[in-house]
């Protein structure tokens, strides 16, 4: 039973895979590569399909996301596991699992009212940035608190012993042996930002260009697939979108895991 439902999970992935790619790459070649993700305009009418703005957008936003959200995450997990009392655990714990449960396009109305009208920070892509780093600290939070839980206790214990405090203990010992599990959130965190549409519309805007500051306006893949495929007039564009996206995604996934291998193996 367990080997069928192993089979069945890879089996939908690589299905997914075969029909992004054979929809997909035709529909690139026709474009050409270099003219696809190189271009950097998108004039459909001119037939110019250019989407490196897009491929930008996705990094930059998810760059910022994961720079404002990981350490904010992963001290808040620090101090549940190690450092809050049980009555604010009790307290603090569903709190954090109503985050987790609330929908994206809520995060990007608190995003719209707050950090755009609210500190007038416009429709740009720091307020899209923010939005999806608060709506990832739930995931964020329970993958590290559970590698923090998950180290052995001797391993504090002997750092007792030789005489460290509470605090040196946590970020000496503890921290870098969890470290392989932390990383392992922010491969969530990061898919989910990556796919994310509805926060994004609400912040980050959908103009195709690419960003000259912070504070402008731009458009990730996701959104990009989304809004074509409204459209309903560039399907073999969208297909294209749709493999830059999920190659995206596994580079970002295979480095995330190389560097969780090489610490284990340093461990």
């Amino acid at each position: 039973v367990f080997l069928i439902a192993a089979c069945v999970s890879i089996l939908a992935v690589a299905l997914i895979c075969i029909f992004l790619f054979a929809n997909g790459i035709p529909a690139i070649g026709k474009i050409g590569v270099g003219n696809f993700l190189l271009g950097t305009e998108w004039r459909p009418l001119k037939e110019i399909f250019g989407i490196f703005p897009m491929i930008v957008g996705s990094l930059y936003v998810t760059a910022g996301a994961i720079l404002f959200g990981v350490p904010i995450g992963l001290l808040c997990a620090i101090f549940m596991a190690r450092f809050c009392p049980k009555k604010l655990y009790k307290v603090l714990k569903p709190l954090v699992d109503l985050l987790a449960g609330i929908p994206s396009i809520v995060y990007g109305l608190f995003g719209m009212l707050f950090f755009v009208t609210k500190l007038h920070w416009g429709y740009s892509m720091i307020a899209g940035a923010f939005t999806l780093a608060i709506m990832v600290l739930p995931v964020i939070m329970r993958t590290t608190e559970e590698a923090l839980i998950a180290v052995p206790d001797s391993y504090r214990e002997g750092s007792f012993g030789l005489g460290a405090g509470k605090l040196r203990t946590v970020f000496t010992i503890v921290l870098p042996s969890a470290m392989p599990g932390i990383l392992s959130g922010v491969i969530l965190a990061t898919g989910r930002i990556v796919g994310e549409t509805a926060a994004l519309i609400y912040t980050a805007s959908s103009v195709a260009k690419i960003p000259s500051s912070v504070f402008s306006s731009t458009r990730t893949l996701a959104v990009h697939m989304y809004l074509l495929s409204n459209e309903g007039l560039y399907i073999g564009q969208t297909y294209g979108t749709a493999v830059v996206l999920l190659v995206l995604v596994l580079a970002i996934n295979l480095a995330a895991r190389l560097a969780k291998t090489k610490l284990k193996q340093k461990q």
